[in-house]
């Protein structure tokens, strides 16, 4: 039998490495980070124990990871959905719709994910958050931003804050009323991207009062 290619290999290893990431998205929103362990997490991916170590620092690292390819899939679905668009306006009201339906549907999960960014450790650097930068600044200048350099990291802040505000113990907030904050700063009508059914919370503004 010959050798497999380099390009192969490549390939396995990717697959290899994707299948731990939702391995770990599928088990820490199950049972929560605590109970979760790397050997958990390489037995439901159907991996050798010794990859996890190979591909990743730590069980941290690990997690935001998974996250942040969570976070890249559903925006990149998001913003490609039917009907296609090139529409800047409703890309970013896809992409905010986006970022807190997560919030919404793994709670558990993103908010073991904003504990990790906020302790020591801070922000991991690896490929998936890349991915995720990449989309959500192509998103700002598609919007028609004049100034992505400073509007990507505005917007990055404005969607941890929001996540974070959904998901506070005791004292939440409503995702239709961070929904209307965000799109009244990005001068968003209240219509676009995937709208909940009850009215804007205190209306909303028109999009002429954003300037770009």
């Amino acid at each position: 039998m010959s050798p497999r290619s380099a390009s192969v290999n490549e390939e396995l290893r990717r697959r290899s490495r994707e299948r731990l990431l939702q391995a770990t998205v599928e088990l820490v929103g199950e049972r929560g980070y605590e109970a979760t362990t790397l050997a958990d997490i390489a037995d439901r991916a159907g991996a050798a124990r010794g990859l996890v170590s190979y591909y990743f620092p730590g069980k941290r690292q690990l997690l935001q990871s998974a996250v942040h390819r969570l976070m890249h899939l559903t925006l990149e679905a998001a913003l490609r959905r039917e009907p296609r668009t090139e529409d800047g306006e409703e890309l970013l009201a896809r992409a905010i719709d986006a970022i807190l339906g997560i919030a919404r549907d793994h709670p558990t999960l993103m908010r073991t994910h904003m504990a990790g960014i906020l302790t020591a450790e801070g922000f991991v650097q690896c490929p998936e958050q890349q991915r995720l930068a990449v989309l959500l600044r192509d998103t700002v200048v598609r919007y028609g931003s004049r100034h992505p350099d400073s509007d990507y990291p505005l917007l990055r802040a404005l969607l941890m804050g929001a996540v974070v505000a959904v998901l506070l113990p005791g004292a939440p907030l409503p995702p239709a009323l961070l929904r209307s904050e965000l799109f009244q700063r990005f001068g968003l009508e209240w219509e676009l991207g995937v709208p909940p059914g009850e009215e804007p919370p205190g209306g909303t503004l028109p999009r002429a009062v954003v300037q770009r």
